[in-house]
């Protein structure tokens, strides 16, 4: 008979595998994609990711029906001063045009992570600075009573990743986690960005803004057109 200690490693690898292939989106709905009651409101967090990517995330939010979509969650690197004043604009934009009472319906929330890679950043330096932001989100948000949103929104660059591995790694412990929608860049016509290519098989939806990426329906995701 084998030992029991040893019978624990021959099974675990297995098990682990079985574990990940079940969570994949791709393999069965997720509880988080359950219709909501009319009225009933939805948490939601988007990743700013800097320059182009905060313009697009911003301009897809503000195309949302907002007073539904409350408390809001605003994610952007450490040092990324433009992200966090963009977002601070779009809701004082929001607040503004909406009634006094709506305006307290409608809060918002702003949080930084470590930035997994700068341009330019040479390869090694970049490996140590995305494990440190993984480890940072992780900490951050599987510590949580409560999930951070409803719903997460990315659209690139690096730090979704870690955004998108901490997810997974919350369903694979089986903590309660956010639907994720990743939206690739209007940017890319022909062939999906790094961070896109990684997280594609992971994320509850995949949406591009080019039919192209789909290359014929082959791979995964849903052409839904210019979004922002």
């Amino acid at each position: 008979m084998l030992p029991l200690f040893l019978l624990f490693f021959l099974l675990t690898p297995p098990l682990a595998l079985y574990r990940l292939w079940s969570i994949r989106p791709n393999n069965g709905p997720h509880p988080a994609t359950r219709k909501r009651k009319e009225g009933e409101t939805c948490s939601l967090a988007v990743f700013l990711g800097s320059g182009g990517h905060t313009y697009e995330s911003l301009a897809l939010i503000s195309t949302l029906p907002l007073e539904r979509y409350t408390p809001r969650l605003y994610i952007y690197s450490e040092g990324d001063e433009m992200s966090r004043r963009k977002a601070v604009e779009l809701e004082t934009k929001i607040a503004a045009s909406a009634s006094s009472s709506a305006a307290e319906k409608l809060p918002y929330r702003l949080k930084t992570i470590p930035r997994a890679r700068r341009v330019g950043q040479p390869m090694l330096s970049s490996v140590v600075s995305t494990l440190y932001t993984l480890l940072h989100t992780l900490f951050s948000f599987l510590t949580l009573t409560q999930p951070f949103a409803d719903v997460l929104i990315l659209n690139g660059p690096a730090s979704s990743v870690c955004l998108v591995a901490t997810v997974v790694v919350g369903r694979f412990l089986g903590f309660p986690t956010p639907k994720v929608i990743y939206v690739e860049s209007f940017a890319r016509t022909r062939r999906a960005s790094v961070s896109g290519a990684i997280v594609r098989g992971w994320v509850d939806r995949f949406l591009v803004q080019w039919e192209g990426l789909l290359d014929e329906g082959k791979k995964r995701g849903e052409f839904v057109g210019v979004v922002v």
